[in-house]
């Protein structure tokens, strides 16, 4: 009896055990469960504070490199601080020099250079039967990602474009016909709006040799640093800026960079035409606005015109149709073969054996200075119309060998080397700065920049502009001030003791057109030989040399 209660009692004591081993299990279960949901749940919010971090990191990140962007898109537009991005000085904007508003147009080798009329936009006033409310719904129907805005201002550089030059907007709407849907296809790539496509007409009439006399080069008018930092080509042999596809890329990454600095795609064009540092400046004295049109008046004279030339420009390239205006037939080439060549190459030998004509070839490969294609030393690409293709790999294997000796003279090459690009900077003389130290930078002696500033001594001063031809290879006279007071005196290319003609300026003269009535004589000449300018006043007396 008492067994069996024992018994019992171990059961009870079994049953409890099992019971409260369950109970444990149940709870352990329980906090498991929760644990596990615990854990979900903070994993979920760690998920997000990461992502939060992550969003703020990239912010700072963009930011970072926005402002390291405009730091070094400021640092270049300070060392050519008197150029635009576009490539030209504030006083070159003047009737005989500037292309940016199309008084002289520069275009293909089988079109005539054409003189459109001159204005002074900021008096002028157009008239045109075209009422307000046709622009203003015609702008509209455009349904353009870029604000077109429509103001008195803008008026008037729609009618100069799309009847005032009559002229010479056929053929530049005939070179539209074949560049356009290349550039279209390339700011598209980079993600900016087409429309800037425009631009190639404001800066260079679409011309892709164009050259401002300050230097800026191609269609889309790239200075020497600008196109480097955007990583265009320039070396004795090559100059990328003339190449209208590779440049056009960087005039795309260019406008890109612009946009993220500004946020405004207006302020991006003009900063392409005066430079970042001038759009910066013309922010912070309209007390911090990032309207085009708030800054307008704080903005250099010339990039005030440069967004209402880009409506107007659109506009005529849209509605040419509706002015009566028709594109010329420009010889351009259909269709094209690109050939990857990997050895010397030169044009001449290309014509020789695959029949391309040279000049064909200049045409389609404006890039290359000489008519050399170094493909030994990079990667090169030649362009030749497609029905010559099947002619170019017949004798590919004998093209580099024809007559290589008599094209690749080691002497010519070396004189090329030698030659350097002959970039004219304006340099800016910042603290530190001595003369061997700048002229290391730019490849050229002491004695070069000495000579093209007219230093007498070594000494120079924080601020001061100097003149440098980068590489050395510089026009056999130069005139320039060396940013003092002083205009300094010195001989022309052309001997000064060389004959030459008194002229007396008359009113409304520019050199431009004194040159003109002689023969072999540029502007350009008129102010080495002179040492002056391209500013002339009425009664002054000026030398044209007899070349």
């Amino acid at each position: 009896m008492k067994l069996n209660r024992l018994n019992s009692l171990a059961c009870v004591a079994l049953l409890l055990a099992v019971a409260a081993a369950d109970m444990a299990g149940a709870e352990r279960q329980d906090r498991e469960k929760k644990t596990k949901i615990y854990l979900q749940k903070e994993n979920e919010r760690l998920i997000s504070i990461i992502d939060s971090l992550q969003n703020t990191l990239d912010r700072y990140r963009n930011e970072a490199l926005a402002d390291s962007l405009a730091e070094e898109m400021l640092e270049v537009y300070e060392e050519n601080e008197d150029k635009s991005a576009a490539g030209l000085n504030p006083e070159d904007y003047t009737p005989e020099v500037t292309d940016s508003l199309l008084s002289i147009w520069y275009l293909h080798k089988q079109t005539s250079c054409i003189e459109s009329p001159v204005y002074d936009m900021d008096t002028v006033r157009f008239e045109s039967n075209v009422p307000d409310e046709v622009y203003i719904n015609r702008l509209k129907a455009m349904n353009s990602f870029i604000t077109l805005p429509y103001n008195d201002i803008v008026k008037q550089y729609i009618i100069l474009y799309s009847e005032k030059m009559a002229p010479a907007m056929p053929k530049i709407l005939g070179l539209c016909r074949w560049y356009m849907p290349i550039f279209e296809e390339i700011f598209t790539a980079h993600d900016v709006p087409e429309e800037l496509k425009a631009m190639a007409v404001i800066e260079s009439a679409m011309n892709p040799t164009a050259v401002s006399r300050a230097g800026a080069k191609g269609m889309w008018q790239f200075m020497y640093s600008t196109a480097k930092l955007y990583g265009l080509q320039i070396d004795s042999f090559v100059d990328e800026r003339l190449d209208p596809v590779k440049s056009a890329h960087a005039a795309a990454e260019y406008l890109k960079d612009s946009y993220r600095i500004f946020g405004d795609w207006n302020l991006a064009i003009a900063s392409y035409n005066c430079g970042a540092g001038n759009v910066n400046r013309a922010i912070r004295r309209s007390g911090g606005k990032r309207n085009f049109w708030d800054i307008y008046p704080y903005l250099p004279r010339e990039t005030r015109g440069y967004v209402p030339a880009f409506v107007g420009a659109l506009y005529t390239m849209t509605y040419y149709k509706e002015h009566g205006i028709e594109p010329e037939a420009i010889e351009m080439p259909a269709v094209v073969d690109t050939f990857h060549i990997s050895k010397m190459l030169h044009f001449k030998q290309v014509e020789a054996l695959a029949g391309v004509p040279e000049q064909e070839l200049k045409n389609l490969n404006p890039q290359y200075r000489h008519g050399i294609i170094p493909g030994n030393e990079r990667d090169c690409i030649l362009r030749i119309p497609y029905n010559y293709t099947n002619a170019f790999i017949d004798h590919e294997d004998s093209l580099y060998t024809y007559k290589a000796d008599e094209y690749f003279n080691p002497v010519t090459i070396k004189k090329i080397k030698d030659g350097g690009d002959g970039e004219r900077i304006v340099y800016r003389v910042r603290s530190g700065d001595v003369l061997g130290k700048i002229a290391i930078r730019y490849r050229v002696s002491v004695r070069q920049i000495k000579r093209w500033n007219n230093l007498r001594s070594d000494n120079i001063r924080v601020g001061q502009r100097l003149v440098i031809y980068r590489g050395g290879n510089a026009p056999v006279s130069v005139a320039s001030s060396s940013g003092s007071k002083a205009q300094a005196s010195h001989k022309s290319s052309v001997d000064m003791n060389a004959e030459y003609t008194i002229y007396v300026v008359k009113s409304g003269d520019s050199l431009y057109n004194i040159a003109k009535n002689y023969p072999g004589v540029s502007a350009q000449n008129i102010m080495d030989f002179n040492g002056i300018s391209s500013r002339i006043k009425p009664g002054m007396k000026i030398r044209i040399p007899k070349l």
